[in-house]
């Protein structure tokens, strides 16, 4: 079918789930059949009764009889989680298993309670809940990395770096909101391969976006559509909605890691001028642009046993695509090569050319406060940590001298022009 619906603004977006995303003769993995919508209605529903059971019980709400579908024991542990939301060491894949498996959606709830959201934009709590559920939902499960608890991680991120007083003392309800919602939904829908791979395979959606930000495009359009056809925001003027949408592109656009220079040459001269003014709507939005893109990419700035996990998956998925193109006699993308780039190495890289420059700055904007301090010092401890794990397997493997190498294309992969 169509892929696309024109909204009321003129704007094109994708119709959610009126397609397969990524082109099956290739994946082979799923087939459609009369039985996926129901599976949907049920799974939603099941999720809203168990939100329903969880929000009663964070409320201090004992609801005389249990639905028994979460133990309460875990219930418990979820909301003692989430008193400690703001903090930097929160466990999300923890959470994840204490909500089962609604990360996402449970987090989303609070957040939009805590900061005042609810009331201010007057939103109905039920018709939040469902848009959450088909945000969360629209993420491919299947991903070992871009997947909701990715979303949920980056969200709780977002909402740590929201707090930062440089930030904080400024920024607006509508901010907020849009700094979460744009933190939750910057992946949906992310079918597990690259930009390059949808180019290279002629996928439709690197046609309709004409091969730029193609992954960040659909996220971002595919986002419209779910907040339409929730009709979440219906009650605010025509204009407001608009302007929310458009402000929703921008920040899930700025995901793009081919724009990572654009924005550090950008951030680097307002920091050296000091002529950040976040008074300004503008200014401000630019610098969620910058929290955003830290959240999105600050795994490596977690505690070691988070962070390795996350290390682990982002390259398992790499290496999927890898087998794939293979598979296809395709030419494998650089980091998708199990066989040649190995997990320290492709770290140390990501590390050293993408997430220092920008963690550095963004210590020297907040103005080195303790978490720009705590995650600078879990990134060098990290580093460190796979630099030892990397020289253990050059001397494991004597005999196969570059296969953990940060070679000169991996670098050029991972950032394409000089890091300022």
């Amino acid at each position: 079918g169509d892929a696309r619906v024109r909204g009321q603004t003129g704007v094109v977006s994708e119709r959610r789930g009126s397609y397969p995303f990524i082109d099956f003769r290739l994946l082979n993995n799923t087939t459609l059949s009369g039985e996926i919508g129901t599976k949907k209605k049920v799974k939603r529903l099941l999720s809203f009764q168990r939100y329903f059971h969880a929000s009663r019980l964070l409320r201090g709400i004992v609801p005389q009889a249990s639905l028994y579908l979460l133990d309460e024991d875990y219930l418990g542990q979820a909301r003692h989680m989430l008193s400690k939301v703001g903090m930097w060491d929160f466990d999300i894949f923890l959470f994840d298993r204490l909500t089962n498996g609604n990360s996402l959606v449970t987090l989303l709830c609070h957040l939009f309670n805590v900061h005042g959201l609810i009331h201010h934009f007057q939103l109905d709590m039920v018709t939040l809940h469902r848009f959450f559920v088909m945000v969360q939902e629209d993420y491919h499960s299947q991903n070992p990395y871009h997947n909701a608890v990715h979303a949920a991680d980056v969200t709780q991120a977002m909402h740590c770096y929201l707090r930062e007083p440089k930030l904080a003392s400024f920024l607006t309800p509508s901010d907020i909101m849009l700094g979460l919602l744009a933190a939750a939904a910057h992946d949906v829908d992310h079918p597990g391969v690259n930009q390059p791979f949808l180019i290279k395979t002629k996928h439709h959606l690197a046609s309709l976006y004409q091969n730029v930000s193609v992954l960040e495009n659909h996220h971002w359009r595919s986002t419209i559509g779910m907040l339409r056809e929730s009709r979440l925001l219906a009650h605010l003027p025509k204009e407001v909605t608009q302007d929310i949408e458009q402000q929703l592109g921008s920040l899930i656009l700025a995901t793009d890691i081919n724009r990572q220079n654009e924005f550090l040459i950008r951030l680097k001269s307002h920091l050296d001028n000091q002529d950040l003014r976040l008074e300004d709507a503008q200014d401000r939005h630019f610098m969620l642009q910058i929290a955003l893109k830290c959240a999105d990419i600050c795994n490596p700035c977690r505690v070691w046993d988070l962070s390795k996990q996350w290390s682990e998956r982002v390259c398992e998925e790499f290496y999927r695509q890898g087998d794939l193109e293979q598979k296809f006699e395709l030419e494998i993308s650089p980091l998708c090569n199990q066989q040649k780039d190995t997990v320290p190495s492709i770290q140390i890289g990501f590390m050293t050319y993408i997430v220092e420059p920008l963690f550095e700055r963004w210590a020297q904007f907040t103005g080195n406060t303790p978490l720009s301090e705590n995650m600078l010092n879990h990134l060098r401890r990290n580093k460190a940590k796979w630099r030892s794990l990397l020289h253990k397997q050059h001397s494991s493997s004597r005999s196969n001298d570059h296969s953990g190498e940060v070679t000169s294309s991996q670098e050029q992969t991972l950032n394409e022009e000089e890091t300022p």
